[in-house]
């Protein structure tokens, strides 16, 4: 058989658009549906610093599947969700050595508040995770971090939560958010997020 260099070209290019076509449809494909990923703590929380979050940003964040809950009752697909959110208020919010509540962290909480206020009764439960940094020993800081996480807890069911949701646990220093400075004030924190 003769070499043809015109056929040779003509299959080079059906070749290439066939490739093209075949990258087209992939990129076309939708992508698997997620599935919510269980909390961990490897996981990064997302960092609110001072920045108050809208109600929609928290139910969004803590509640993904509600959404899906919304679309299949307006008679749409639902084709996954993202994974629930883990909230870090805000990098240096507590005093050293300090469980008070401080303002700014308030103006945060009442958002918080508001949206667990509308999941009363679901059965639903919220972690509230209390941080110390490393300048006192491992006792006090664990002792310090859940007092944290308890002064949060009340100030979410003053505000309507409802107590049963809210888990409050302290991890005293074991989870540095800077451990390269292991006495950061941003070590002092209190994170939100689902219970798994």
């Amino acid at each position: 058989m003769k070499f043809n260099p015109t056929h040779a070209l003509l299959s080079l290019a059906l070749l290439a658009a066939l490739n093209t076509s075949a990258h087209a449809q992939d990129a076309a494909a939708p992508a698997p549906a997620s599935t919510p990923a269980a909390d961990t703590s490897s996981d990064q929380a997302l960092d609110l610093g001072t920045k108050v979050p809208t109600a929609a940003d928290i139910k969004e964040g803590l509640f993904p599947e509600d959404a899906c809950k919304e679309l299949e009752a307006s008679g749409f697909k639902c084709m996954g969700f993202k994974p629930a959110i883990r909230y870090s208020l805000p990098a240096s919010s507590f005093a050293l050595g300090s469980a008070v509540v401080p303002d700014g962290l308030k103006r945060q909480l009442d958002v918080f508040a508001d949206v667990l206020r509308s999941k009363r009764g679901s059965g639903r439960q919220v972690r509230v995770v209390g941080h110390a940094d490393a300048s006192g020993s491992q006792a006090g800081n664990l002792t310090l971090s859940r007092s944290r996480a308890e002064a949060v807890k009340a100030y979410l069911v003053q505000k309507g939560a409802e107590a049963q949701m809210l888990i409050a646990e302290g991890v005293g220093a074991a989870r540095l958010k800077n451990p390269a400075n292991p006495t950061s004030p941003e070590n002092r924190r209190v994170e939100i997020g689902r219970q798994n």
